[in-house]
Order: C-alpha cells, then structure tokens, then sequence
C-alpha cells in the first residue's frame, strides 16, 4: 500500500498537537521534511512577499524567475539532500535609530532565507506548544495590539508598579550553545541541528541577524525561561480571581507590572530578584540606563511599544489606564501627511486623481510599521484600495480617508 505524502499544513498541524500533548517530546526525523519541494517553494512565497533587499551576491527575485524557479529551488533541495549546503555571509546594513543612533540588520542572500524559512516552517510549530501566553513579538496569531491591551487591563486591575527593563544589545549577544541546547530538548535530529548551527555560525561568533528569517523564532527561545519563570509568579501569587503579577514581552521588549499595595512591596522586590537571575543565566545584560522602575500611583509614566502609558480618573471618578502614540510618532505622521496632500493637491484647490504616485505613497504610510501606534488610536483613520465612491464607477481607483472627531466617529469616504 502507498502511504499519500503528507501536505505542509497537515504537517504542521500534527507537529504542534503532539508537542502540545507531550511536552518532553523529542522530534526526529524532521530534515526530509525540510528539504521537501512543497516546503522549499513555500519558503520561497514567503520571503517573495516580504520584498526583501538582496544579499551580497546581489540576486534578486525578478532574476530568480527570470532563469527560472524551479531550476533555483531544485538545485537548492539538492545541495540540501546531499548535505553540500554552506550559507553565504551577510550583508551588514545599518538604518538610523532614536537619538542619533544607528542599528545594524545583517541581511542574507535570498537562497538562505528559503532555506532558514524552510527550516521555521518545520520548527516553528513545536516550539509555539511551548511558547507563553504573554509572549507576543512576530508569532502567528498574535499582535503588538494584543500586548497593549494585556498592558492596559493589568493597568486597570490596580497593577501600578512597573518594571520596564531594557536588554542591552539582545540579539547581538544571544549565545549559540545555548539556543542549541533549548533546539536539542524538543528535536533530536541531527542533521537538523547541524543546519542550525550553520545558519548561525553565518552571524559570528555570537548572535543572531537582526534580518534573518529564523531569527524572531529563536529569540522567543532564548527568552522562554524567563516568561515561563513569570507564568509560574503569576500563579503563585495568584488569590482567587486577583491578580498580582503580569507581563508582556513583544521581543526584546519587556514590561512586568505588580500590585503596588505598600504591603506588597516584598513582590516588587522578589519579582525583579528573580528576573536579574533568570536573565543572568542566558547572560543577557539589562541596559541600566534606559530600564526603569515606574510607579503610576505617583502619576508616573512607562513607554512600551511606541506608546507612553499613565494612570487617570475617568470622569466617574475611577481610575483608568491611558495609553497614547508618543510625541515622535504623532509628529512623523502628520508632517508626511502635510508634505503628501500639498504635493496632491491641485492649483485650483482641488484633489488630482490623475497623479497617483502620491496616494500609493500614502497607501504606503499607513502600513508603514512605524507608524502603526498612531493608527491604532485612530482606527478610522485607513485605507481601501479600488473603491469607488460618489458613484464612479467599480473600476475607479481611489482611496477612502476617514475623518475622526473627538467623541464619535464619523466617516466621510472621499475619493483621492
């Protein structure tokens, strides 16, 4: 009888109920399936969509298709069969941060990224089974939103003290032996293992690319024990429906808010105690200078996400958590948005639907990562491509903007 091959989905289904239903669980046999067409290809859909730039060997996916797709991908499965793979080194690029300060993104040439994406596929959903609830950044099905609101309930349930703690250089000082050991207890595969290291080993001695496809879901490994630590404080301290302990951590970013009862002050300590050491073992160094303790009864502030949170009296006279964009980011999103509408603008005071170069850019803007905190505090405020409203016509391109007022939203569709 011929066993019909198992699809990727399927797959990966089976591979996070059975690490879910058996956490001590060691896979095996998991590089055929890494190395299969079906896993290649959707690696390579997927690194298409993110538009990446290319690697030191300048291949670009235009060039890619040009030779032919299937040609690239078979050549790739078989240095991967015939275990001749070796990763090329990465393109260091640096883009500016706050401050006048400069972050460094390694990015890989485009065969490297299908085969780390191909790789994730296969390990991503073990590893989720494992993964903690207040866990958030670059996981399937969970969002930077989703962590606000975890921050603003924990705020609403009197959880006023804040540790904000900020890890110097995180992924720059992962440490490899150690990753590899967290991979080892959940896989036993040893040609899987043995690409992962090589993958790594493409970074340096230390590390993993800020840019490299793996390298979120590594991260969130790296930092598993310490959310797992925080879970279990969670429910120690737990007294019936009340709790005094919670988290958030979106990536390196990361918030623990306590009861900030005076006699509660014991928890604030312990917590933070047991955090340094946590974090000591995985030798990750905390960032004296930017980490904060915050006490929002004292009409502090925390940021956490772009957002700068605080506590207030609702006009009921209760207290509430409010949390807005920080001044930057109001102030690059309204300064593109000036600069967009006067270039879309006509001389005679109307809007040019012929040009529309400027509205793609704006189009642009909103999805734009960095912006994203504004818009979800303004969630009118957004875009939808190919509508055509004032009776157009359907094939009219245009845009809707939606305009907000202080206490109700009212949308005034308008075609750009």
């Amino acid at each position: 009888m011929i066993k019909a091959p198992i699809k990727l989905q399927d797959l990966r289904r089976r591979l996070y109920v059975k690490a879910k239903a058996e956490p001590t669980w060691r896979f095996w046999g998991l590089y055929v399936h890494v190395c299969k067409r079906e896993t290649l290809w959707e690696a390579y859909q997927l690194a298409k969509q993110n538009n990446g730039a290319p690697g030191v060997d300048g291949v670009t996916f235009q060039a890619i298709e040009a030779e032919g797709l299937e040609k690239f991908l078979e050549r790739l499965r078989e240095e991967l069969v015939q275990r001749r793979y070796r990763p090329r080194r990465l393109r260091k690029v640096r883009i500016p941060k706050e401050g006048g300060k400069t972050r460094q993104l390694s990015i890989p040439c485009i065969r490297d990224r299908v085969v780390q994406g191909a790789l994730k596929l296969i390990l991503e959903p073990i590893f989720e089974a494992d993964f903690q609830p207040g866990s958030y950044g670059y996981r399937p099905k969970k969002t930077a939103h989703a962590a606000l609101r975890r921050v603003s309930e924990a705020i609403l349930r009197h959880l006023t003290y804040v540790v904000d703690f900020d890890l110097r250089s995180y992924f720059d000082t992962v440490r490899h032996h150690l990753v590899l050991e967290k991979v080892a207890r959940r896989v036993s595969d040893t040609e899987v293992l043995g690409l992962l290291k090589v993958l790594l080993k493409a970074s340096g001695k230390q590390g993993v690319p800020q840019g490299g496809v793996i390298s979120p879901l590594l991260s969130n490994l790296y930092l598993n024990e310490v959310d797992k630590m925080l879970e279990r404080a969670k429910e120690v301290t737990r007294q019936g429906p009340w709790m005094r302990v919670e988290y958030a951590r979106f990536a390196d970013d990361l918030v623990i808010l306590v009861d900030g009862h005076p006699r509660l002050a014991w928890l604030q300590r312990a917590v933070e105690k047991r955090l340094r050491e946590e974090l000591a073992k995985l030798q990750v160094e905390v960032n004296e200078e930017k980490s904060r303790k915050v006490d929002l009864q004292q009409g502090e502030s925390f940021g956490f996400l772009g957002f700068e949170f605080r506590r207030i009296r609702s006009r009921r006279g209760r207290w509430m958590p409010l949390y807005m964009p920080r001044t930057k980011k109001r102030t690059a999103l309204l300064r593109k948005l000036k600069l967009i509408f006067r270039l879309s603008v006509s001389a005679r005071g109307r809007v040019d639907r012929t040009n529309q170069s400027h509205f793609a850019w704006l189009g642009e803007l909103f999805c734009c990562g960095s912006l994203e905190p504004v818009l979800f505090v303004y969630p009118k405020l957004g875009r939808d491509e190919g509508s055509a409203p004032l009776g157009l016509g359907p094939a009219t391109p245009g845009l809707w903007v939606e305009a907000v007022e202080p206490r109700m939203a009212v949308r005034h569709p308008r075609a750009l």
